[in-house]
């Protein structure tokens, strides 16, 4: 499983994704033009001390990223506002890459075209959108749920209550 965000505006949901992704062992691809440098102040202070433990690969264009995708053979797996299918009714498979787009515009025509899937986060109505961020972590919580690629509890589980 892979999360990708498509040319991102805003360092604090980068920075977020990318300490989400570490936590959880999941590799975060950015697609350039970001909106902001990896320096940049508000990304290490959402990714703290865990950006070193993630695994970031950015790709120059998204044709760059698309070569290195294709020839990886990961099916892309667009989470957009304008999809007619639901992302609790889709089957997640391993390799998928979670594709988010940009937080001020989507993305393109062209890639929606390239998805293998494009999904909708069902919401009430009269709403636009949700973070970036939390899409991303309820998609990815699926998805891992799904194919089973949650690591497995440090401490051999959560705590149990004993009864006296």
């Amino acid at each position: 499983m892979h999360i990708a965000l498509f040319q991102p505006d805003i360092p604090q949901n980068a920075g977020t994704l990318a300490r989400l992704c570490a936590c959880l062992g999941v590799p975060l691809a950015i697609i350039e033009p970001a909106g902001f440098p990896t320096g940049d102040r508000a990304f290490l202070r959402a990714g703290m001390d865990y950006l070193d433990l993630a695994a970031i690969a950015r790709h120059a264009s998204f044709s760059a990223f698309e070569s290195w995708r294709r020839s990886a053979g990961h099916r892309l797996v667009l989470f957009t506002t304008t999809a007619d299918r639901s992302f609790v009714d889709f089957t997640f498979a391993a390799g998928d890459v979670l594709l988010f787009g940009r937080e001020s515009a989507g993305v393109p025509d062209h890639v929606h075209a390239a998805a293998d899937a494009r999904l909708i986060i069902p919401m009430v109505g009269g709403v636009r959108s949700l973070n970036v961020a939390v899409a991303a972590a309820m998609a990815l919580a699926l998805a891992l749920r799904q194919t089973g690629g949650f690591p497995p509890a440090v401490d051999g589980g959560p705590p149990t209550l004993e009864h006296g």
